[in-house]
């Protein structure tokens, strides 16, 4: 992540997008925050002293023209807010996949970009998400801000007999693929991987990259496996992608 953090830092983005299983579950939508902040606290576990907290402004502007684009293809988008419709108040709380890549950047970034968070639906098919993907590049293109894409998600969670989805041989199966399919550069792969395979691996990871694999679709880009391990019950992959051309 600190790697990652210092080419984010080059990147000099006025923009990080970021696409989060963990904030809102929208039944059947893809949600894009249109609140004004988001800010969250995370602690070492419920009862520790320790804890990083953050507060980022959020690019209302590129949130809402998503949203438009998005909606104008027919796509099932839907603007989230929390609080108030605007001020201080309209702070969306971050979620934790949110707040620990945004932390890591935050701290290389001299000045902090503006963020736009938006959820993945689960319940629409892969072709949805993954078009929703070319939107966000489309937008990202069109602008003259610079724009990071982040899709922070963990791999599969049945690693271990003792995590809260029991085990399954099939965790370190699909693991394996993504880490093979990133390393080929062939992200668009991944809108054809078995159901079943999915179901029985339970990641976390799948609806974020089918809208990175959208997103480099419309902008080349080349990706490199930084570091990869499965330390609990869940796999955990670190990758950049950079533009080509």
């Amino acid at each position: 992540m600190e790697r990652i953090a210092v080419e984010v830092k080059r990147a000099k983005p006025d923009i990080i997008v970021i696409a989060s299983p963990h904030n809102l579950r929208l039944w059947r939508h893809i949600g894009i925050v249109i609140a004004e902040n988001s800010s969250g606290i995370l602690r070492a576990s419920p009862q520790s002293r320790k804890s990083v907290t953050l507060k980022m402004k959020c690019d209302v502007g590129f949130a809402r023209a998503l949203l438009a684009l998005a909606s104008k293809r027919g796509l099932p988008v839907v603007g989230v807010n929390y609080g108030s419709a605007e001020g201080p108040a309209s702070d969306m709380p971050m979620d934790w996949g949110v707040l620990i890549p945004l932390w890591f950047f935050a701290k290389k970034l001299r000045r902090r970009p503006g963020i736009v968070i938006v959820t993945p639906s689960r319940e629409i098919s892969f072709r949805r998400n993954f078009e929703f993907g070319k939107a966000i590049a489309d937008l990202a293109e069109r602008s003259r801000k610079r724009v990071v894409f982040v899709a922070s998600a963990d791999q599969a969670h049945t690693h271990k007999k003792s995590g809260p989805y029991g085990f399954s041989r099939r965790a370190r199966e699909y693991d394996a693929m993504i880490l093979d399919l990133v390393s080929r550069n062939r992200l668009r792969s991944i809108l054809r991987l078995d159901p079943n395979l999915v179901e029985q691996a339970k990641p976390d990871s799948l609806w974020q990259m089918v809208m990175l694999a959208g997103v480099a679709e419309k902008v080349k880009l080349r990706g490199s496996i930084l570091s990869y391990q499965a330390p609990t019950y869940f796999g955990m992959m670190c990758a950049s992608f950079q533009r080509t051309g």
